[in-house]
């Protein structure tokens, strides 16, 4: 790899972040003398179009058109739809963010 690119610092930065992301999921606390990886889960809700109709109907699946998060908290609180069965047609996908702290900073909060 040609790690004097920008093209390849980038993939080489891309592969340390899989791996790291892969350690801390498999419970490794990886970090150097200067830094610890931390991984931050962030948890989003899909709505599947064709459970979606089943539950709302036609008429809120086109007025939903684009079925995200967003748009149905702004529909439940208009009261255009009924927010309980939501829990129930929900996917939940996990997106993971790796961060990577000083330690000497850490030491000074």
């Amino acid at each position: 790899m040609l790690r004097d690119t920008p093209l390849g610092l980038q993939a080489e930065k891309d592969v340390l972040g899989m791996e790291i992301k892969g350690a801390r999921l498999s419970g490794a606390r990886p970090e150097c003398e200067l830094c610890r990886a931390r991984l931050q889960t962030t948890r989003t809700p899909t709505y599947p179009v064709d459970r979606f109709r089943e539950v709302y109907g036609d008429a809120a699946t086109f007025e939903a058109a684009r079925i995200d998060n967003r748009r149905v908290k702004e529909l439940v609180k208009a009261g255009d739809l009924d927010g309980a069965p939501l829990e129930n047609i929900a996917l939940m996908t996990d997106r993971h963010a790796l961060y990577l702290a000083s330690k000497t900073e850490e030491q000074t909060v």
